[in-house]
């Protein structure tokens, strides 16, 4: 929730909290981006009434009985409003019908366990299945330590199944939000066709402050932000968010053969 009377972040304006909601959650002085829910984005991405959710009944267990995990659990369903920390569906934008995936850091830092790996690769695969392309928006801290080994596995379970959607010649692209971070950004985050960021986004394996208490070294202006990361490559554009409709509009059309758009014209 944004405060009017809280400066902006980046330029230290203070902007009313109405014109911040109307600018998609950016600051109209500077273009910050603030971070978004999932339903927020579905509100300005997606053609009305067009999102079906899928999945939706997941929810994460506790299998290494951790002491406390249910509670957290219960606590970050409450606050996100959501039952783990991704939401995945149908929907389309500007009349073009895709597989979407929106994760919340606000569910426990975005953390990917059991459940979000399971979702994010019913939706790759459901690429597969339909010839859908498929969007993901990544935010996360990282893997969910508290189920172990568990959410370690879903690294490979979800690149597994990113490589299945490649096979299959299938389009998918990612947008990272801030942050993006650990065992997402490990995994499938970074293999998708087209990868795209937020502005000022921070996106890497681990903190700027590990990596200096590590190497012993000050890291350059702006390391692993969104522009930083453009520059050296990892990144293939950055789209504001008043851009983004249209930016993936064209790259859905520009990965999709004819034929299959015709299939999708006729059976929408």
């Amino acid at each position: 929730m944004i405060k009017s009377d809280e400066p902006c972040p980046s330029c230290g304006a203070q902007c009313a909290a109405e014109e911040i909601a109307a600018a998609l959650k950016t600051c109209p002085s500077c273009g910050y981006h603030y971070r978004m829910e999932p339903i927020e984005r579905i509100r300005y991405l997606t053609d009305p009434g067009s999102f079906a959710e899928f999945s939706g009944n997941l929810t994460s267990l506790n299998p290494i009985d951790l002491n406390g995990y249910e509670e957290k659990l219960s606590e970050a369903e409450a606050k996100a409003q959501m039952k783990d920390a991704v939401i995945t569906g149908t929907c389309s934008i500007e009349g073009r019908n895709l597989i979407l995936g929106l994760m919340s850091f606000t569910f426990m830092g975005g953390s990917m366990g059991s459940v979000v790996g399971e979702k994010v690769c019913r939706a790759l695969l459901m690429g597969v299945e339909t010839g859908l392309p498929v969007v993901i928006y990544a935010t996360s801290g990282g893997a969910r330590m508290q189920e172990g080994i568990f959410s370690l596995m879903q690294m490979a379970k979800t690149s597994s199944a990113a490589a299945e959607l490649d096979k299959a010649g299938v389009p998918f692209f990612i947008v990272l939000c801030d942050p993006t971070t650990g065992g997402v950004i490990a995994s499938f985050a970074m293999l998708a066709d087209v990868t795209l960021a937020e502005p000022g986004a921070l996106i890497g394996f681990t903190g700027p402050r590990v990596i200096e208490g590590t190497i012993r070294e000050s890291l350059p202006e702006g390391f692993q932000r969104a522009e930083f990361q453009y520059e050296k490559g990892f990144v293939d554009l950055i789209v504001k968010r008043r851009d983004q409709r249209r930016v993936l509009k064209e790259l859905i059309d520009l990965h999709t053969p004819a034929d299959a758009k015709n299939k999708q014209e006729v059976n929408p």
